[in-house]
């Protein structure tokens, strides 16, 4: 059996794999942008004893291993998604949509801060906050 990213990556850490840290991983993929309740509900579905701690953890332990990230899009839970998908959150406060956009977005003011401040942005948790223009139009 060949192992997988999981299993490489827990192994090099000195954890091992167990089968709900594979049903969270995989709930977020499946998911995308989602909170820990939310990734609670879809792998109980597979494994009903799993309890809101052992997500938590799991959760905690995937992005310490880089699988996983966290962005705050509202005042509620973070939502969680794939780490290999970066992008900066678009959220409209209006209806609450989330757009992804790609990172150049934000390329400039990256730029900015490494070279005027010498600050490394983490991409991943940006989040801006507007109004769509569906909601504007109304």
């Amino acid at each position: 059996m060949v192992p997988t990213e999981l299993q490489r990556e827990l192994r090099a850490r000195g954890y091992r794999l167990t089968p709900q840290r594979q049903l969270v991983l995989d709930a977020v993929r499946r998911l995308g942008h989602a909170t820990p309740d939310a990734i609670m509900q879809h792998v109980r579905v597979t494994a009903p004893g799993v309890n809101i701690t052992t997500v938590y953890r799991t959760l905690e332990l995937l992005e310490r291993l880089e699988l996983v990230r966290h962005a705050h899009l509202d005042h509620g839970a973070p939502t969680y998604h794939p780490a290999e998908d970066e992008h900066v959150h678009i959220v409209c406060r209006m209806c609450d949509e989330v757009f992804e956009q790609d990172t150049e977005l934000v390329g400039e003011l990256v730029r900015r801060l490494a070279a005027e401040r010498d600050f490394e942005v983490d991409v991943g948790h940006i989040t801006i906050f507007g109004t769509c223009a569906r909601c504007r139009q109304q």
